[in-house]
């Protein structure tokens, strides 16, 4: 399924999935979380996030079903986090710039892909815009105030911002999705993520060295005026192109036409 996955991990992955896909369509899974962020430990659950396809009769029915599904399990040890989300719902989070669902759409980790989702990809892209500061910016101050609750001592928290900001700065500068902290340090111009790494790995409860915490309580700040200074220099648009927009709607009424 994915290198980062233990054998094991990958086995209760596969068949998980294959039980959920009894009950809806996947468009796409992909693998979020401490996996797709470069910093898994061996105790890291299984961060599951889909979009789905519902039936289009089930969307005009008197009494559609629910079309979000969440679920929390642990599976011969293995604990799984699974949230689906139906891709009406997805869309228009896309365009509003919701980082969560982009990077459900465009990420590298993608255990269940449909054939569908070769076309819908470069649609995402065109309509990514400066809307997706808002969201990581965000996100990492949420992060950020966790960090501050364990005393600045958790390495997990202290890593969730700065994958946050620096996927956004990467967004924001280039157009393009990256969630891995190892591969956007250096093009970030952030030093000393891999001890962050280090430290994290050994758990998802490991505590950070005194000194790095020291350290990174300055850095934050420093990474929050680098995701401003990315949004006054991104060449993105302020919002999603109205035409980038209809050819995402008129792909999706051509996915209802052939989902009924």
């Amino acid at each position: 399924m994915t290198a980062t996955l233990t054998p094991h991990q990958t086995a209760v992955a596969t068949a998980f999935l294959a039980d959920q896909a009894r009950e809806r369509r996947h468009l796409v899974v992909a693998l979020s979380g401490a996996h797709a962020y470069g910093f898994p430990s061996p105790d890291s659950d299984l961060d599951l996030k889909a979009v789905h396809v519902e039936p289009t009769r089930e969307l005009l029915a008197l009494e559609p079903r629910s079309r979000h599904r969440e679920l929390l399990t642990v599976i011969d040890g293995v604990e799984v986090d699974y949230t689906s989300n139906e891709v009406q719902f997805v869309l228009r989070g896309v365009v509003g710039g919701n980082g969560n669902f982009i990077e459900r759409l465009l990420g590298r980790l993608q255990p269940v892909v449909a054939t569908e989702l070769v076309g819908l990809r470069p649609l995402v892209t065109a309509v990514l815009s400066r809307r997706v500061y808002r969201h990581y910016q965000g996100f990492a101050r949420q992060q950020h105030r966790e960090w501050e609750a364990t005393g600045y001592t958790s390495a997990k928290r202290l890593l969730y911002v700065v994958r946050t900001v620096l996927t956004g700065v990467h967004l924001l500068r280039t157009g393009q999705l990256e969630t891995d902290v190892t591969r956007l340090a250096e093009p970030c111009a952030v030093a000393d993520v891999l001890a962050l790494v280090e430290a994290k790995t050994k758990g998802e409860q490991a505590p950070l060295p005194t000194e790095l915490s020291t350290l990174w309580r300055e850095r934050t700040r420093h990474l929050f005026t680098k995701l401003d200074e990315a949004r006054d220099a991104s060449e993105l648009p302020a919002e999603a192109p109205v035409k980038a927009v209809q050819a995402l709607d008129a792909w999706l009424l051509e996915l209802r036409r052939a989902q009924w």
